[in-house]
């Protein structure tokens, strides 16, 4: 993946430190950022969420619940909207510029996306289609390389239909996301069926019993683990920490169990093993932005 050259020639150079560059086409913003000096702990945040692609040199990310990690070019990144980017850039210097891209699609259009794909697309595992509010990365197919390189032309052309253009490209994109998220998960969960290793078997008691109380103590118990090598273990198998697994399966339910109209707010936080209506608005609002009311209701429009 590169940068068209026309971009390059015609861009404006103002800051040594990702130095950006944005195009705009209906509901999605392309920017491209390139850095010309090692720098550290720079912040990054969108709106909407956003497709990273790496094109050139290395970044060390730090994403909440991950650890570190190099993100190199070949590798795409998702990440929900309003979502805080810390990064590194320990390589880059004047002949060895950092470049990247990040586009951005409003939320109206992934909806508008996946709303088409549980209409006609069923998923195997008669599940519906959901863009995952969850960082997601992973290493760009042919076909994934072709579309993002022939939006960065898209996105840079001066066509009278470039909005149409960039839309229908816009759906293929989100597409070809939801199709790889799906796979990843698949893949877990078949791995984890799998396992008999004790993590797994952690996962799988928290997902059954997730509507009853769960702290870290009584899990490192029942793995028969001190507390500390149990939450060392858990965050190296599973990439994040038990409490903040627990947190995202509670919400994970909770998300599911909104969309049924006949339950109250007060019936769906306990079915997820929330103590109290308040503490259930706060972790929803941390992971979806807005109240469990208003999710709720926001699915009736």
């Amino acid at each position: 993946m590169h940068i068209p050259e026309y971009i390059l020639e015609n861009r404006r150079l103002e800051h040594l430190v990702e130095n950006q560059t944005t195009y705009r086409a209906g509901e999605a913003e392309l920017h491209f950022f390139e850095t010309h000096e090692k720098a550290e702990q720079v912040v990054l945040q969108f709106s909407n969420p956003v497709l990273a692609n790496m094109i050139k040199g290395r970044k060390v990310m730090h994403l909440r619940g991950h650890e570190s990690f190099n993100f190199l070019p070949g590798e795409s990144l998702i990440l929900p909207s309003d979502e805080i980017m810390c990064i590194d850039f320990p390589d880059a210097d004047l002949e060895h510029p950092t470049q990247c891209s990040a586009m951005t699609i409003s939320q109206d259009k992934i909806a508008e996306v996946v709303q088409v794909m549980n209409e006609t697309i069923p998923r195997l595992d008669h599940k519906e289609w959901e863009f995952m509010d969850f960082n997601f990365r992973f290493t760009n197919d042919l076909g994934m390389y072709q579309l993002v390189q022939r939006l960065f032309f898209l996105f840079s052309e001066n066509h009278p239909s470039k909005d149409v253009f960039v839309d229908f490209m816009l759906k293929e994109l989100v597409i070809r996301v939801l199709r790889s998220q799906y796979q990843q998960i698949y893949k877990d969960e078949l791995s984890l069926e799998g396992s008999d290793h004790r993590i797994a078997e952690i996962i799988r008691y928290i997902r059954r019993e997730i509507s009853q109380p769960l702290e870290v103590q009584d899990l490192a118990k029942k793995s028969c683990m001190s507390v500390s090598h149990f939450t060392r273990m858990f965050k190296h198998e599973v990439g994040v920490s038990p409490v903040e697994f627990i947190k995202k399966e509670r919400i994970r339910k909770a998300v599911l169990l909104l969309k049924q109209p006949d339950l109250s707010i007060k019936e769906i936080y306990i079915a997820c093993g929330f103590d109290s209506r308040s503490y259930f608005n706060r972790v929803f609002k941390q992971y979806k932005k807005q109240t469990p009311k208003a999710f709720q209701q926001s699915l009736l429009h």
